[in-house]
């Protein structure tokens, strides 16, 4: 990130940002608009972002590196024991989702008129899990299909919950956490 006022603008200008595309959507998105809900200029966006393009990828960027510094906090202090890794990273996107429900309109986001680039920068956000589903299943020696099986579980349970919670259909508390936590560790049980 850069220093200084820079830096503020910008970052106003990215939550800015996400306001919008979960106001507007993607095709509607307005970097006047953004400018005008941040009171600068309608040529400040440019001085940060080459385009609507560079923009939207640097919200996503954004994001990504926002939840990378929660799974690396995770990582640093995890025992050896992959499978309550993976649990622990699942129960934090989990949360991240639910406490950041802005960053969904974005993480959720399917456009297929956006670069590549775009679409791969965004599915970053769940490679983490995905990797460790991957070398858990290969060090447990499950195959192929049921690897991915699992991964589809644990990913349909993180959204899931998340969703479920913003519909009012599952409390925001500790009970639901055992739930997810007692699903996703049951997934991963040798079978």
């Amino acid at each position: 990130m850069e220093t200084g006022k820079r830096t503020s603008v910008k970052q106003k200008l990215i939550l800015a940002g996400i306001e919008e595309i979960e106001e507007q959507g993607i095709q509607n998105f307005s970097m006047r608009r953004v400018a005008s809900r941040c009171d600068v200029s309608c040529a400040a966006p440019y001085k940060h972002f080459v385009d609507k393009n560079d923009f939207i990828m640097s919200i996503v960027q954004y994001i990504n590196h926002e939840w990378n510094i929660i799974q690396r906090e995770i990582s640093d202090n995890a025992g050896p024991d992959l499978k309550e890794l993976i649990i622990d990273i699942c129960m934090a996107y989990i949360k991240f989702l639910i406490d950041n429900p802005q960053f969904r309109s974005i993480i959720m986001l399917k456009d297929v008129n956006m670069p590549k680039e775009f679409q791969r920068e965004r599915l970053r956000l769940s490679n983490t899990s995905g990797i460790l589903v991957k070398k858990y299943c290969k060090q447990v020696n499950m195959p192929e299909d049921v690897m991915k099986r699992k991964l589809y579980i644990v990913r349909s349970l993180i959204y899931g919950a998340a969703l479920m919670v913003d519909n009012g259909e599952l409390q925001y508390n500790d009970e639901l956490f055992a739930q997810v936590r007692w699903a996703i560790n049951r997934e991963f049980e040798i079978e």
